[in-house]
């Protein structure tokens, strides 16, 4: 799951970034799986095209969350946290990434999430862009469960977002699922505001 992911990421990555600058290409062949993010919009909505959004949607607990596809580098399976002493619960640690140093932080535990996730799971580690934070960091999720494409008329952002809320979220998307003998039906996937979460515990990490 992990190098598919990866892969994919990459993929989509390369597609979108072909549109911007010979400059900003070469940065991404230099870099490898890291990728320079286009420049922010006001609401920080990086677009595949008109009208769409891409995300990574990853479990938490028995839900479905969300983050920016171009706020995330790579994804990789859990592997030995080192734990840092006199620290909040939620940094778990921090772990040698290809001998880079990467602070590891546990999402579930960051917000407050104590539902355990049933069935299999695979816990995995979202390495964040560097365009969030000066130094690496990587979330701590339940699992990966994909990379999907939202056209606008899915999210809802006007009552549920940051702004109006405070609780750290862009929006939250309506995505249709379908089982066997059964008409489609809509699930929630809450998108999280991972920038703003990020700089809330800046002086932390």
């Amino acid at each position: 799951m992990g190098k598919f992911m990866n892969a994919y990421i990459n993929y989509q990555q390369r597609i979108i970034m072909a549109t911007y600058s010979v400059d900003a290409q070469a940065a991404v062949e230099q870099e490898g799986p890291a990728i320079q993010a286009p420049v922010q919009t006001l609401s920080r909505i990086r677009t595949k095209g008109a009208g769409t959004v891409q995300v990574v949607e990853f479990i938490l607990g028995n839900e479905l969350f969300a983050i920016d596809l171009f706020d995330t580098r790579e994804v990789i399976t859990q592997t030995e946290v080192t734990p840092l002493p006199n620290t909040p619960p939620y940094l778990r640690g921090i772990i040698d990434l290809r001998g880079m140093i990467t602070t590891i932080i546990d999402l579930k535990d960051l917000m407050h999430i104590t539902t355990e996730a049933s069935g299999k799971k695979k816990s995995r580690i979202i390495v964040l862009d560097r365009s969030i934070t000066e130094k690496p960091i990587g979330i701590l999720v339940d699992d990966v469960f994909s990379v999907t494409t939202y056209g606008q008329e899915d999210i809802d952002k006007e009552n549920t977002s940051s702004q109006k809320t405070h609780r750290d979220i862009i929006g939250v998307i309506r995505k249709k699922t379908k089982s066997v003998g059964e008409k489609d039906k809509n699930g929630l996937v809450v998108w999280l505001d991972i920038r703003t979460m990020i700089e809330k515990i800046a002086a932390d990490l």
